[in-house]
């Protein structure tokens, strides 16, 4: 047990939104594993949540070389099971756990945290197949954030990015992300792909921040950047196993007509967007002629985080067809389909209304009353479509 660490202070931290579903996934499988990115807080939520079960990082080179060495020892003096936090360093040791939690049966034995990558990910599919409940963190949400400030202003909250430890500590967004770019690309990039040239790499992280929204047109990437298509599509990869950032996909299930079938492009933090475009104020957000794309990036990421805080699938597509008819985001709820348009405006316009009166003429019966998630300060219903901000009025309601 020289290894284990106890939790530090964590009596002033908030409790996360994503805190019930780990306690109940505890209670339903042996293992329960929570992804997610660096320094989204994967550490302080399992400490927080099971603070009489030790903890265990393999990070630690000597816990990983003792551990290596003899997993079954290692593993023997934990009748209870524990929490191993950074799991990917050492993923061979996810047999020896199926082996336990196959033969004692117990459920919330071991609690795993790790960055999704490629190979861990094929590794708890492979060793863990329904023994454990897997969980997607992500930095802060909108409703942890208000444990900091009740009220935010939009374009502030979109530089300073949502990293706990930015506002735990009242770290400079500027100085926070120069050093997280650092780590990610010298630790993380190098470790997944062959990187021959950084400075490529780094251009083509600042290019994908300027596309946020757009779909992924992985020739143009190729030109700008000067390697080949094939190697834009791995670096996108590993972005994404690396919690950098997320793809929409198209919506066109049962829909004839003729609909666009690549998917769009946005941050997981868009803090960490705006720093890659040197926007370092919210006064330059508004003057940015990206501000829709960050705006939309923003508010998408929030209802993908009040999903996966709740365990629920994402079901998030984007809707366009041939002729130009688009909806920024769609909701599948079982059956039904929510269409929502995201606009950066504070001004309400009929033409935002456009969008959603076309899916529905398309989705039919399937499709719900929408949204417009705009920037404004009034909220009302419209044609059967509610207007309203989504940090004014503190998310929706069932979604």
């Amino acid at each position: 047990m020289i290894f284990s660490q106890r939790p530090g202070k964590l009596e002033n931290l908030i409790k996360r939104d994503i805190t019930t579903e780990l306690l109940e996934s505890a209670r339903e499988y042996p293992v329960v594993t929570v992804f997610g990115p660096r320094q989204s807080g994967k550490t302080t939520l399992v400490q927080m949540t099971f603070p009489d079960k030790f903890y265990y990082s393999l990070e630690d080179p000597d816990l990983r070389m003792a551990v290596e060495t003899d997993p079954r020892g290692f593993l023997a003096n934990l009748p209870e099971g524990c929490v191993l936090g950074e799991i990917q360093r050492l993923p061979q040791l996810l047999s020896y756990i199926q082996g336990i939690v196959d033969q004692t049966q117990n459920n919330g034995m071991f609690i795993l945290t790790g960055s999704h990558q490629p190979e861990l990910h094929k590794s708890v599919s492979q060793s863990l197949a329904g023994r454990t409940a897997v969980l997607s963190l992500l930095p802060f949400s909108l409703s942890e954030l208000r444990n900091y400030r009740k009220k935010w202003e939009t374009f502030e909250l979109i530089v300073n990015g949502t990293y706990p430890r930015l506002h735990e500590e009242k770290l400079k967004p500027v100085r926070f992300f120069n050093g997280y770019l650092q780590t990610f690309v010298e630790r993380d990039v190098r470790a997944l792909i062959n990187l021959k040239d950084l400075s490529q790499f780094q251009q083509f992280l600042t290019l994908l921040a300027g596309r946020i929204g757009q779909i992924i047109n992985y020739t143009s990437l190729s030109n700008d950047v000067g390697v080949s298509a094939t190697t834009i599509k791995n670096w996108i990869s590993v972005l994404k196993a690396s919690f950098i950032v997320f793809e929409l996909p198209p919506f066109f299930e049962n829909i004839r007509k003729r609909v666009v079938k690549s998917p769009k492009i946005y941050f997981n933090d868009v803090g960490l967007a705006a720093y890659l475009l040197r926007i370092e104020t919210a006064d330059q957000i508004y003057r940015d002629p990206l501000r829709g794309g960050l705006y939309e990036n923003f508010v998408i990421l929030e209802i993908l985080k009040a999903r996966l805080n709740r365990g629920k699938r994402p079901d998030l597509y984007f809707y366009r067809d041939t002729h130009g008819n688009e909806v920024d985001l769609v909701i599948r709820q079982a059956r039904t389909l929510i269409p929502m348009e995201i606009k950066s405006a504070a001004t309400f316009a009929p033409d935002f209304l456009k969008g959603i009166d076309h899916f529905k003429s398309v989705a039919g019966d399937r499709c719900a009353s929408g949204f417009v998630l705009y920037n404004g300060q009034e909220q009302y219903t419209l044609k059967g479509t509610r207007v309203m901000n989504l940090i004014l009025h503190e998310g929706i309601e069932g979604l």
